[in-house]
């Protein structure tokens, strides 16, 4: 059976074309197949969304990293999206053949290589232990948080960096970084479920409104499961804007939270501009939906379903000779 792993590795870098297209041949070259890739100055971010077998995967995804580690200095970083490094946060997700468990397996190997670079790293989800931690409590207070020693409440990295990567402080190659690399900080690696990363534009409400609508919809504020969101100005691009992620989209319909966010735009006087995904749609979100959230750039190749399919159809016709 082809095993197919899906890795949506996030990275501290939303400027430069340049290094995004270096970080998505690194999976290239390592027999993943690219899907999406998008970058943004103001959040200062860029994602790349990959699918391949897990050995190739977990090679993509170091020499991502060791990219990010040499390209990436964090001290020089501004944006308005929370990040603790590089290579900011690393999930994979089983897609065909394999369970979570093994996805999680693959996380904790990749998060140990990476951490043989030199770059501290902190486990997540289904790759945590015990299983579930979140990235909030990980990015609390961002990068120029993980000093030597870790704010009231954190542990220290769960794989500690070696001490072997990028130009830090004299003798750093001799010591062990138990909360970030001095220059790329630290990785969160982890295991998940498929997820809708989507930022919705409004335009003519205030900031704090924004922000109130954020609150009411998300999870910890008594809104939608599985719902984080956050309101974020995109100065740069002029736009405001509310960031979320689905966790899990078969439980909370991604088109009624878009409902309930015009609803209360229209309230307050303003107007929905336009919604944005980053990387793939998730089933959940059909065309007809992805019409009705007015779904940018969207096409059927944005459907990840299908292009898993075609994945496996190619291999398929490879693993029996065929020419494709």
């Amino acid at each position: 059976m082809t095993v197919v792993v899906e890795a949506v590795p996030n990275f501290s870098e939303g400027r430069d074309p340049e290094f995004v297209g270096a970080a998505a041949r690194a999976f290239t070259d390592a027999g993943c197949e690219v899907l999406h890739t998008t970058m943004d100055p103001d959040h200062h971010r860029s994602v790349i969304t990959a699918i391949g077998s897990p050995a190739s995967m977990e090679e993509g995804a170091v020499a991502a990293a060791a990219l990010a580690l040499e390209r990436i200095d964090m001290r020089k970083h501004q944006g308005v999206h929370p990040r603790i490094g590089a290579l900011d946060v690393l999930p994979f997700v089983p897609l065909h053949g394999i369970d979570m468990a093994g996805a999680a397996e693959l996380a904790h190997e990749a998060a140990a290589r990476i951490a043989r670079l030199g770059i501290p790293v902190y486990l997540y989800g289904a790759a945590s232990k015990p299983e579930g931690r979140g990235l909030a409590s990980i990015r609390r207070g961002g990068f120029e948080a993980l000093a030597e020693r870790p704010p009231c409440g954190r542990a220290a990295a769960d794989l500690p960096g070696q001490g072997v990567g990028g130009v830090a402080e004299p003798g750093a190659s001799a010591r062990r970084y138990r909360f970030a690399h001095p220059t790329a900080g630290a990785a969160c690696v982890g295991a998940r479920e498929v997820l809708l990363a989507w930022n919705v534009d409004v335009e003519g409400v205030a900031v704090a409104a924004a922000r109130g609508i954020a609150a009411h919809i998300r999870e910890a504020d008594g809104g939608f499961p599985a719902l984080r969101a956050l309101a974020l100005l995109l100065r740069g691009q002029n736009r405001l804007q509310i960031a979320m992620n689905l966790e899990d989209p078969a439980t909370t319909d991604p088109l009624i939270v878009f409902r309930a966010i015009e609803r209360r735009v229209r309230e307050l006087g303003g107007r929905i501009a336009g919604t944005e995904v980053i990387g793939m749609l998730p089933d959940q979100v059909p065309p007809e939906a992805a019409r009705r959230m007015r779904v940018r750039d969207w096409s059927e190749e944005r459907m990840l379903h299908r292009r898993v399919r075609s994945y496996l159809a190619t291999r398929s016709a490879q693993d029996v000779g065929l020419e494709t």
